[in-house]
């Protein structure tokens, strides 16, 4: 499993990577940067969602390549938490909205995919429902 997951990360970093590159301005700090940052985790919540829906608890070596490994490498949280911290020195409001965005956003976001592909809480499925059983 270990493996896989490596993989999927060398994938997600290097996606990750190829979008961000046009918005490295040689400053890490900079406002596009940081904008585009939020976007990709934005981004990868949903992807997330989506995955964690389709596959629930079947297909461990996918959800481990794709999930852990893919869309672990592909979000950041650790340029997300820095980016914000700079932001709040230098612009507090912005940092606060930033900051509050994002994991707004995010969840949103994850929850959409998880919706979008059928996904439901718990692990055991609905046996009464789909059998046509009144309850």
């Amino acid at each position: 499993m270990l493996g896989v997951v490596m993989a999927g990360g060398v994938i997600g970093v290097a996606l990750r990577e190829l979008l961000l590159l046009p918005f490295v301005t040689g400053a890490p700090d900079s406002l596009a940067l940081t904008i585009a940052t939020a976007g990709v985790n934005v981004i990868g919540s949903f992807a997330l969602g989506v995955v964690v829906g389709l596959l629930r608890d079947r297909h461990p070596l996918a959800r481990g390549f794709l999930g852990t490994g893919v869309l672990g490498g592909f979000t950041t949280y650790s340029a997300f938490a820095v980016q914000t911290a700079v932001l709040l020195g230098s612009a507090p409001l912005a940092g606060i909205a930033l900051g509050v965005l994002s994991v707004l956003l995010g969840l949103a976001a994850a929850a959409l995919g998880v919706r979008m592909t059928g996904g439901r809480r718990g692990t055991e499925p609905d046996t009464e429902a789909s059998s046509g059983a009144a309850a």
